[in-house]
């Protein structure tokens, strides 16, 4: 393994705290990181080291592993936006590094940052364009709009080469994501009926329990669109309407999702924006806001595998139980009729949270002497049968920047497409219905479109 050196920007922010020295740490107790690995925390707060990890592990949703952690993290005060900072972060970088040595550079910042820090990284010589050895790292939000993720995009091109620029969307980290792959295309009984054909559905679902969470800056500006759909819900979809790939290379996947996007269309009528009651009260929430908390619509992909099949796209916060599935249905068989009993459409679950598993529902015989039908499900917990701790998403993500493989990072015109789907549905949004509860939500949808959702 190569020496390893990762900086991170905004290293006393909550994405830090959760997601990077939690994975960082156990990828290394793992032998997943080379012993010459080396942590740099970027902040403008006057800590050592000691102090900045202690002040970490309080701000952390679990305790961090202090052990590991100071071995690997090194502390260095700076304010990101003075350009004169950046010689000094310079000289720290190379007493650690060699020729060889990987760099990986996390903005963990806001977007509105990404300008100053970029041009300072490149000015000050930090990071050179077009050297792979040196790679990018940030999050979504990629932008607020297409506009705005256009000029974002340029920005960062000024400066860097796009094999350099990893866009994290984390969900593409999670275990059942990267298994909609393999579910669909190394199982015949699935591959063979995937097509409009035999598919009467896809559901594509995000339920929250919880509201906002102290995110009112962001979030009032964002939106359940902006914020789940854009990213999240879009990325699903395209696993799973997506051609077979020419490889499963990272450019060849990215292609085919490509033209999913590209013939991707919303029906307006179905179109349900509801903002949960009480969200007006929460902090910072200003009294007149019209931001939806949750989202529904229908969407058709109109390529020859799917045209005609509806795509029923939903997420929300405060609803009745937190969970990210798809759900496949089905046609009817042509031998249903004749039986005359009541039996269920066949369904493929890919549960994605909160347990990763696969469940396909099937019609069985209920045991005795009667000839009564029910619905049987057929599962598989992968979390159940997994060896030791179940693999978290930034865990993935890190190794898989650190090998230079992109296939679980956004390419630009996957955003590009996916901003331009979202401006249009932003054209038909109204005032948004306050709502209580789930159950009111589901009869609307239910009423609109005559489809059940779970």
């Amino acid at each position: 393994m190569k020496d390893l050196i990762i900086v991170i920007f905004g290293s006393t922010g909550d994405l830090t705290s959760r997601k990077l020295l939690p994975a960082i740490s156990r990828l290394y107790k793992k032998n997943q990181l080379t012993k010459a690995t080396k942590v740099i925390a970027l902040g403008r707060k006057d800590f050592t080291t000691e102090q900045y990890l202690e002040y970490m592990s309080g701000q952390a949703s679990k305790q961090l592993d202090i052990k590991t952690l100071s071995k690997l993290v090194l502390y260095h005060q700076m304010e990101i936006t003075n350009l004169d900072a950046y010689q000094s972060l310079i000289e720290l970088i190379n007493k650690e590094k060699n020729e060889q040595t990987r760099e990986l550079y996390y903005l963990a910042i806001g977007p509105e940052l990404f300008p100053d820090v970029s041009n300072h990284m490149s000015i000050s010589g930090l990071v050179s364009i077009g050297n792979l050895n040196q790679s990018i790292i940030f999050e979504k939000p990629f932008g607020h709009d297409l506009f705005s993720a256009k000029e974002i995009n340029q920005m960062l091109w000024n400066y860097f080469d796009e094999k350099q620029i990893y866009r994290i969307d984390h969900y593409l980290g999670k275990e059942m994501i990267q298994n909609i792959m393999m579910v669909r295309f190394a199982n015949r009984i699935f591959e063979e009926i995937w097509h409009n054909r035999t598919i009467k559905n896809v559901k594509i679902i995000v339920k929250e329990t919880e509201g906002i969470l102290g995110r009112a800056g962001y979030y009032d500006q964002s939106g359940a669109l902006r914020d789940m759909v854009q990213s999240h819900l879009l990325q699903m979809l395209s696993l799973i309407a997506m051609e077979v790939p020419l490889t499963y290379f990272s450019d060849d996947v990215k292609d085919e999702k490509i033209k999913v996007m590209s013939h991707l269309h919303f029906d307006h009528n179905s179109l349900i924006l509801g903002q949960y009651d009480g969200y007006l009260e929460e902090k910072n929430i200003p009294k007149d806001s019209q931001t939806e908390t949750f989202v529904f619509f229908k969407a058709y992909v109109n390529t020859p595998r799917f045209k005609g099949v509806p795509f029923y796209l939903m997420s929300g916060k405060k609803l009745d139980q937190k969970e990210s599935l798809i759900i496949v249905e089905f046609e009817e068989t042509s031998e249903q009729r004749k039986w005359d009993l009541p039996l269920s459409t066949n369904k493929l679950y890919i549960k994605i949270a909160p347990t990763d598993g696969v469940g396909l529902v099937l019609n069985s015989k209920v045991p005795g002497l009667t000839g009564d039908v029910e619905p049987v499900e057929l599962e598989y917990c992968i979390a159940c049968h997994a060896f030791g701790n179940m693999t978290e998403a930034y865990e993935k993500l890190i190794i898989d920047i650190v090998g230079h493989h992109k296939t679980l990072f956004t390419r630009w015109d996957e955003i590009e497409l996916s901003w331009h789907f979202i401006d249009h549905i932003k054209k038909y949004q109204t005032a948004p219905i306050i709502y209580n509860d789930y159950e009111e939500l589901k009869k609307m949808i239910k009423d609109l479109t005559h489809e059940e959702m779970k």
